[in-house]
């Protein structure tokens, strides 16, 4: 007896799924803080087994959780200088992703982001050398700093907008740059402030220990600013600026249903620049030093490349885009200036065949592999109005494709019915008895769908004055006249609609 042999077919992913039990309480953990939970699992019911399974809905915490992991896994086993290549790019990803926050969550599109970095880092740096503050104390001068810089920039934000605010940002960066190297106190230095004191101990300094607690301290950082994006982005805030983005007029909608947009914006703008002050006060410390560099052109750019590459409006793209750059720019520095040049090929490169940045790939690749799959499919559709299930990906109703099967057979049938003499049927007792095919015939013509259905107008009433009309179909929009003849006859009428639907099926 042979048995029988089953092959897997198609595009099925490996998924686990968990049993549940029914008998015992489902308690869910949540994020400190927040409503959202660590892992959104959703109860399915398997028709096949007819059991309760349990699946992950939202796979993008562990995904996270596995590139963090490997980020620390690995760099403890890195070259020295590979270590400082991960830590650059903490900072710059923790950069990125609060940057994304104001231009992707806000939609202010500001390139003040290393000016407010910069000003943290200058205010927290001097306090610390000139002051005598103890570096942990430097942790809270750089958020606060961030704060008063963002609201002075944030102002400007509720006039301005678009290219107009970007120049103006960038003015500031600039002037930030020029105010730098024009004090007095900082020209011997070249307007850098030098011997900061931070968490890494001096003997430690540019050894591999201090190398890897100056990492350990940029991956918490990073961590803390994609806690904020979190806190922000999937909470009340960026839900609302979510949902007022959803109109073309932002400010319009958003009060028409009851949202503070600016105030939302603002918001926004104020945590991240908070955030960012923080990240340049870790700056100061961990470089041990500042200088005018950090409000350059140059390193806003990179900044920016990072954003194209990985894309806007994302975490993980603000991450991946900072992790290419980085590499670029620090591990290949052996290269020289032709690096620059590779970056800006992976930024056309990019441009040129990801629609939304490397994060977008993905679904772009689906959407063009359906359309292109759609486009084959389509290639072998019959003649005739019949569209198979298998040839409209675009349908998601596929009962709504067997009907047009059956309605296409249908009506090859009903046109063998309709003769001479079936229409001279109806043209002598359009109202009374019929034959099997004459009311076949009508009672597919009764059953048709509302839009452009022929129907009887009286002109006047008590008349026997009639015209044929056209229903619309749609709520509001009143039927179109088919001609200017009148009828004096209502089985005249009748028949005149019954030539026109015969006509319309013939044609079909």
């Amino acid at each position: 007896m042979n048995d029988k042999v089953f092959h897997k077919v198609g595009r099925r992913p490996w998924e686990w799924r968990g049993k549940p039990d029914g008998d015992t309480e489902r308690r869910r953990r949540r994020v400190p803080g927040t409503k959202r939970h660590w892992l959104k699992w959703r109860d399915v019911h398997n028709d096949k087994s007819l059991t309760r399974e349990r699946v992950l809905a939202d796979k993008m915490p562990l995904w996270w959780t596995l590139g963090l992991g490997a980020v620390v896994l690995v760099t403890p086993f890195l070259s020295n200088t590979m270590i400082g290549v991960v830590t650059i790019f903490c900072i710059y990803a923790a950069i990125n992703v609060l940057w994304t926050l104001i231009v992707g969550t806000a939609g202010i599109f500001s390139l003040a982001t290393l000016a407010v970095v910069g000003a943290a880092g200058y205010v927290a740096a001097a306090c610390n050398v000139y002051l005598g503050v103890p570096w942990p104390l430097m942790f809270l001068i750089g958020p606060l700093t961030g704060l008063v810089f963002g609201a002075i920039l944030a102002a400007p934000s509720t006039r301005l907008d678009g290219l107009y605010y970007a120049l103006l940002t960038m003015g500031v960066a600039e002037i930030c740059r020029v105010f730098i190297l024009q004090l007095r106190a900082l020209t011997a230095s070249g307007g850098a402030i030098t011997n900061v004191d931070g968490f890494i101990p001096e003997d430690w300094f540019l050894q591999r220990p201090g190398l890897l607690l100056g990492f350990a301290g940029a991956f918490v950082l990073l961590l803390g600013a994609l806690l904020v994006w979190r806190l922000v982005n999937s909470e009340r805030l960026g839900m609302l600026l979510r949902v007022a983005r959803a109109s073309r007029e932002d400010e319009a909608f958003a009060e028409a249903v009851g949202i503070d947009f600016r105030r939302a914006r603002l918001m926004v703008f104020l945590i991240s620049s908070a955030a960012l002050g923080a990240v340049g006060a870790f700056y100061a410390m961990y470089f041990g030093s500042i200088s005018p560099q950090i409000f350059s052109l140059d390193t806003m750019l990179l900044l920016f490349a990072m954003m194209v590459i990985g894309g806007l409006g994302r975490a993980e793209g603000a991450v991946l885009g900072a992790a290419i750059v980085t590499f670029i720019d620090k591990g290949l520095i052996e290269l020289g200036p032709p690096r620059i040049i590779l970056v800006a090929l992976c930024m056309i490169g990019v441009t040129i065949f990801a629609r939304e940045g490397l994060t977008g790939a993905r679904a772009q690749f689906r959407d063009f592999r359906n359309r292109k799959s759609g486009e084959a499919r389509a290639r072998r559709t019959e003649k005739g109005g019949e569209a198979m299930p298998e040839e409209a990906t675009e349908v998601h109703d596929k009962q709504e494709l067997y009907y047009r099967r059956f309605n296409k057979r249908l009506r090859d049938r009903l046109k063998q019915l309709i003769t001479p003499d079936l229409i001279a049927e109806h043209k002598k007792d359009p109202l009374g008895h019929h034959s099997d095919g004459l009311a076949r015939v009508l009672n597919y013509f009764r059953r048709g769908e509302m839009a452009d259905k022929y129907v009887i107008h009286r002109m006047k009433p008590a008349e026997e004055r009639f015209r044929i009309m056209a229903i619309s179909g749609e709520r509001g929009r009143p039927p179109r006249v088919v001609d200017d003849r009148e009828y004096t006859d209502i089985k005249e009428a009748y028949h005149a609609v019954f030539l026109l639907r015969v006509n319309d099926l013939m044609e079909s």
